[in-house]
């Protein structure tokens, strides 16, 4: 996996410095920006792989070493003391395992010594106790060894040999260790090593030091090996690694010390000195002087360290598929604020993820990223829920807000405190209009009533008259439809032709009379597949005799899934076949018909046949759709 993601890195550095070769470095122009031609992220898996024993024991492991952390310090510490006493005098004494090599591995397991005592917990004498099961049974010395050399049980159980339970039986191991040792590594940094590079302990005798040897020959100190080896074991593999003396050459013509890149190296992060060469090479190939690119190493280490220089590609990448010209990239790293890479990468996507929460136009986005990249990268906003209901306004308000002066985002950050906005010349406008379309309703003027509906209906007031006189030329009397929206004022807030369209289904469709919404005006509010569902399920039982014949139409649409389920359709033994039937007939209608969904002839076959088989009269209903 992290080969697979080395490439990956690897190749987007080439897609970018290849881009800027074959197009843009005689140009300060980048290609033309094509709308919502870009991904943010690859759409992730929720799929499992198969998973083998050795990796569910290790993830156990993993879960019961936290938990084990956490009472490895119930024994006190005299017990602990005879314990990792007695696990040397074994170590030492009678497996003959150098002094050294003992000592750290008793004081440096305490999973391993905490696994000891656990057997031995109810007995008086600890040391005596623990000698005396080491002595009859042998316990394997690679649990400790590992442990001590800065390994969790999850991450060496995969490591241990297959059949070898003695470490006098490894010698190369043994060997490659002591030259790790000896060199300088501290001995808990090298369980790093091995776990990255295991290879390295399979030398024979007198390599490990040569190949040492041979980046001292470079001018390198050996502390500068330690530091440079730890972060990055693969060095020890194959030959003198190319990049990173190429990457120590070029940082030092900027005038850094060895020492200086030392201390900027984060800790316990396996650096891809390939990448972060290329890197290098890139922000050349932008058109960065020496000068500068130094000058910006310096003040940002991060731009070149953090996960070796990904975070910096991947916001490099990210504005150029936003259009961004080389230009205004190699500005933008000039002037880079002071804030982490990664962390800069993350405001920069969250901004965009913001602008298009509040539906603006893809152009306009790319304009104000192209323009405001530093303003964005710099920001960490506040969820848009939260800024809707503190600034008390819509997308489209909001939308319009952030376009005329992009650094109002400035004030919406977390930390700030978020004032509502004034209300607008258009959003008095509506409200004036929605009171004079309420009066006209017949509602009392500044009532409670009055007020809550205010901040249901949502449109202006010409679309809410619009959308009433919508339903009245759909033939109902103009008092009656009075009283459908006191009842359920939340129908006008669709659009008239939704309106239209359902009051349509419902009459033309279903064979139900208009002045049936006058009882139960919430119908309109129903998406139609579940009204077309629930009454032909309902029509289907009342002439099976199996439900009341004369029930409301609110009764039969607002039930509840499981009550609907339970009181009506498990009446009749068929009732779940049967709606399973009508529920397959009206997805295939749909479907069909809809502009939105290509269904392929295989595709209704199958459903044809699905179909089928829940009854009569369903496979020659599936023919007709054929």
């Amino acid at each position: 996996m992290t080969h697979l993601t080395k490439l990956r890195k690897i190749s987007i550095l080439k897609w970018v410095s290849s881009n800027i070769l074959e197009n843009h470095l005689g140009s300060s122009k980048w290609t033309s920006w094509q709308t919502g031609a870009f991904h943010m992220t690859q759409n992730p898996r929720y799929c499992r792989t198969k998973i083998t024993v050795q990796t569910e024991i290790c993830e156990l492991l993993s879960e019961n070493s936290s938990a084990n952390s956490k009472n490895v310090g119930k024994f006190s510490l005299a017990t602990r003391n005879e314990a990792q006493a007695a696990l040397l005098d074994y170590l030492h004494s009678t497996r003959s395992i150098e002094f050294t090599d003992a000592e750290n591995m008793s004081k440096n397991s305490p999973h391993f010594l905490e696994k000891l005592l656990r057997r031995v917990k109810n007995e008086g004498d600890i040391g005596r106790s623990i000698s005396r099961l080491l002595r009859y049974h042998p316990i394997n010395e690679f649990e400790p060894f590992f442990e001590s050399m800065g390994l969790k049980p999850s991450e060496y159980v995969p490591l241990l040999p297959r059949n070898l339970v003695f470490l006098s039986d490894d010698e190369l191991l043994l060997e490659n260790y002591h030259v790790l040792c000896n060199y300088g590594i501290a001995r808990n940094k090298i369980g790093k090593i091995y776990k990255e590079a295991k290879e390295v302990f399979l030398y024979d005798y007198g390599v490990l030091s040569s190949k040492l040897q041979a980046y001292e020959e470079l001018g390198l100190s050996q502390s500068s090996i330690v530091t440079f080896i730890v972060s990055s074991p693969y060095l020890l593999l194959g030959n003198v690694n190319v990049e990173i003396v190429q990457v120590l050459e070029k940082l030092k013509s900027f005038g850094m010390e060895i020492s200086w890149i030392e201390e900027h190296l984060l800790e316990g992060i396996t650096y891809n000195w390939r990448q972060v060469l290329g890197l290098l090479c890139l922000f050349g190939k932008m058109g960065c002087s020496e000068e500068q690119l130094a000058r910006l190493i310096i003040e940002h280490p991060g731009i070149l360290f953090e996960g070796s220089g990904d975070r910096t590609l991947s916001l490099i990448g990210f504005l150029l598929k936003f259009g961004s010209t080389v230009d205004q990239i190699c500005l933008l790293f000039l002037e880079f604020p002071q804030i982490q890479v990664g962390k800069f990468v993350l405001n920069l996507r969250q901004c965009f993820l913001f602008l298009n929460e509040i539906d603006m136009e893809v152009t306009e986005i790319g304009k104000i990223v192209r323009s405001h990249a530093l303003l964005l990268g710099s920001c960490t906003l506040k969820k848009t829920n939260t800024l809707f209901a503190n600034l008390n306004v819509g997308k489209k308000r909001l939308c319009r807000l952030i376009q005329e002066n992009p650094q109002e985002l400035k004030n919406l950050v977390l930390g700030n405190r978020v004032k509502p906005l004034p209300e607008s010349g258009e959003a008095l406008q509506s409200k004036m209009q929605k009171s004079k379309f309420l009066l006209s309703l017949g509602f009392v003027e500044n009532s409670e009533k009055m007020k809550s509906a205010i901040e249901v209906f949502r449109g202006n007031g010409g679309e809410l008259q619009e959308r009433f006189d919508c339903i009245v030329k759909a033939g109902l009397n103009q008092k009656d439809v009075f009283e459908m929206i006191k009842v359920s004022p939340q129908i006008l807030n669709q659009k008239k032709d939704v309106i239209q369209m359902k009051i349509d289904f419902l009459v033309n469709d279903l064979g139900y009379p208009v002045s049936s919404l006058v009882q139960f005006p919430s119908c309109l509010s129903y998406r139609t597949r579940r009204v077309e569902l629930r009454l032909s399920m309902y029509n289907w039982l009342k002439d099976q005799g199996a439900v009341d014949p004369k029930l409301a139409m609110s009764t039969i649409v607002a039930s509840s899934d499981k009550r609907f389920e339970k009181h009506y359709i498990n009446n009749h033994p068929n009732g779940p076949k049967r709606l399973m039937y009508f529920f397959l007939i009206g997805f295939i209608f749909h479907s069909v018909v809809s502009s939105t969904c290509d269904l392929t002839i295989d595709l209704l076959k199958q459903i044809k046949y699905q179909v089928a088989q829940t009854g009569d009269g369903a496979e020659s209903a599936g023919e007709i759709i054929l």
